[in-house]
């Protein structure tokens, strides 16, 4: 389903065609749909999801219209797959692209040292930003003026990604603190955020800062995340090998490096995460919502 404008369109799929059809209030009525993906934008969820979801289906929503309401579960499958043993209003909601990356190593430290504080500091691929935000690099480069960011993206960053908040965060930091702790269930996590559009195209680049409650060994953080689903550890600076996003582009994985000790502070931890946004960021996040959901059904 999409707009009037796309009604007509077809898709093929697994070499099967599909006819697109306007989404209108009885779309999903009598229709038997066990689940919906929805990546429409935040009214459009608003408005459709509890239809969707009232004619039976469980809606795997990737806009933010639902990401902190405490009967829709956040989830993160490497992280969080018993949130889903409760879906009270029948929607799920997919996380932030540059939140789910991180919380998949994160997930791991904060169960084996306990995460004190954490400090964000992002480098965010023009794709996050849609088809627009992909052309305005594009064009940009040929010297276009900006369409979809407030400032020309080619050679250059623009720290602003969303809205400025009354507490001087961008809409973007703000949800980077609020589904960290959503999804780690750590409501009270000290947590700080900087979000910077860079001019990339495909994957998103995180630094991420870590204070452990505990001590910890450097051995057993290599362990930890090599031994994790959805990890791959590229670490061996003597050879420059780090993840990059230029690597990470088209694939599934969240990649780690640059690990290393923050010495600043006691059980300080600095790594690099790197991932696909629009892969793991955002579609493949959703599909393993659903299989998931799929295999739990057939237990």
């Amino acid at each position: 389903f999409a707009s009037e404008r796309s009604a007509g369109t077809e898709l093929t799929f697994f070499g099967r065609r599909y006819t697109v059809s306007e989404l209108k209030e009885d779309s999903f009525r009598d229709r038997g749909f066990s689940f919906a993906l929805f990546s429409a934008g935040g009214s459009i969820s608003a408005k459709y999801a509890p239809l969707a979801a009232e004619s039976g289906a469980i809606v795997i929503d990737n806009s933010s219209q639902w990401r902190m309401d405490a009967d829709v579960p956040l989830v993160v499958p490497e992280v969080n797959p018993q949130a889903l043993n409760r879906i009270p209003k029948g929607i799920v909601a997919n996380p932030n692209c540059s939140t789910i990356q991180a919380v998949v190593p994160l997930k791991v430290l904060d169960d084996a040292f306990k995460i004190k504080r954490i400090v964000y500091s992002t480098y965010q691929a023009v794709s996050g930003a849609g088809q627009k935000g992909y052309r305005d690099l594009e064009d940009g480069l040929c010297g276009a003026q900006p369409k979809k960011f407030p400032h020309p993206i080619a050679n250059n960053c623009i720290p602003h990604i969303d809205v400025f908040l009354d507490n001087g965060n961008t809409k973007e930091e703000q949800k980077m603190i609020d589904e960290t702790r959503k999804i780690l269930s750590r409501p009270d996590l000290r947590i700080s955020a900087t979000c910077v559009r860079v001019p990339v195209y495909h994957g998103h680049s995180e630094s991420i800062n870590v204070e452990f409650e505990h001590a910890f060994d450097l051995k057993d953080v290599y362990r930890l995340l090599e031994d994790a689903e959805g990890i791959v550890v590229r670490d061996d600076p003597e050879h420059n090998v780090y993840p990059m996003p230029i690597d990470a582009a088209g694939t599934d994985l969240v990649y780690v490096g640059r690990i290393r000790r923050d010495t600043s502070v006691e059980n300080g931890l600095n790594f690099w995460c790197v991932a696909d946004n629009i892969r793991k960021g955002a579609a493949l996040n959703a599909v393993q919502i659903m299989e998931l959901l799929i295999k739990g059904e057939n237990k």
